[in-house]
């Protein structure tokens, strides 16, 4: 059996999704009573209480840890995961950590992950470790005012980083839960281009057959955005990547090709994949002609 963390989520549905039709035994954990497919066993847990997550882990041979932004603030024990995990008999972990950890390893989470990394490294288990850099599924925050308003309004718009397609990391979390030959793997997941925010605009709008505008934030209205949902550190943080990217975070990574024998899906995929979220209610158009952070 193979257990999934944030089972729910933009990793982790694929994820569940492509274990199962491999034939594998599945148990999806996510925080909430959720939908999964046919044959999947759900287990509500909550990682911040790895004590309570026994029951999901029980026969469990492989476990993908992921873990929500609470997870990484102070007075957190991500790696009591681990040690639970170990406990319960399971033989093989691969950890979603984060590109950041190298790119700029020095901002409060990143030194968080490093440790939970260093943890599982040393946690005599078989292990696989995944950094990702921006997700394609980060354009959903576009979503309302693309349905509204027909318009993306984001900062820095002529600058761009390699985002990638969450599936594409399920697809390699899945390779290494079920492959030995991945043990000790750290792999940099990035997608197959560096695009900047006008242009994933225009493959939207290329996804809805409909105009969509771009509107160019200036820093402080995006902070001012972001802050509702967020703290101003993690705001900052983000901007400061979205601003100016460094040669580490502009790179293409060749992990993606490495491990599932294919390049990464390009943003023009994503959004057709998920064209829905952008479509206003009652639109239901067949994708057609175009206008594009992460």
């Amino acid at each position: 059996m193979i257990v999934v963390t944030g089972a729910t989520g933009n990793v982790g549905r694929p994820l569940t999704q492509a274990l199962a039709e491999a034939g594998e035994q599945v148990t999806a954990v996510s925080r909430h009573t959720a939908a999964v497919p046919d044959g999947v066993r759900h287990v509500v847990a909550d990682l911040g209480r790895p004590a309570g997550l026994g029951p999901a882990l029980t026969g469990a041979k492989a476990l993908f840890v992921l873990l929500s932004g609470d997870l990484h603030a102070t007075g957190a024990g991500p790696a009591d995961i681990i040690r639970e995990a170990a406990v319960s008999g399971v033989r093989r972990i691969v950890l979603l950590s984060t590109l950041g950890v190298v790119t700029r390893p020095f901002g409060t989470t990143r030194i968080a992950m490093r440790a939970l990394e260093d943890t599982l490294r040393e946690s005599g288990l078989e292990w696989a470790i995944l950094r990702p850099g921006g997700f394609a599924s980060n354009a959903l925050w576009w979503a309302e005012s693309v349905r509204a308003q027909q318009v993306v309004a984001a900062p820095f718009g002529d600058v761009g980083v390699p985002v990638i397609d969450p599936a594409d990391i399920a697809a390699v979390a899945a390779a290494c839960l079920l492959d030995g030959r991945h043990t000790g793997g750290i792999y940099e997941l990035t997608g197959p281009e560096v695009i900047t925010p006008r242009r994933q605009t225009e493959a939207i709008a290329a996804a809805l057959g409909s105009p969509v505008r771009f509107h160019e934030l200036t820093r402080d209205e995006a902070k001012a955005a972001m802050t509702r949902s967020m703290p101003g550190e993690l705001a900052d943080d983000t901007l400061d990547i979205l601003g100016s990217p460094n040669p580490s975070e502009l790179r293409v990574s060749p992990d993606v090709r490495r491990v599932l024998g294919r390049a990464p899906r390009p943003f023009a995929d994503w959004a057709a994949r998920n064209v829905a979220a952008f479509r206003a209610p009652g639109h239901d158009k067949a994708p057609g002609v175009a206008a594009r952070p992460r």
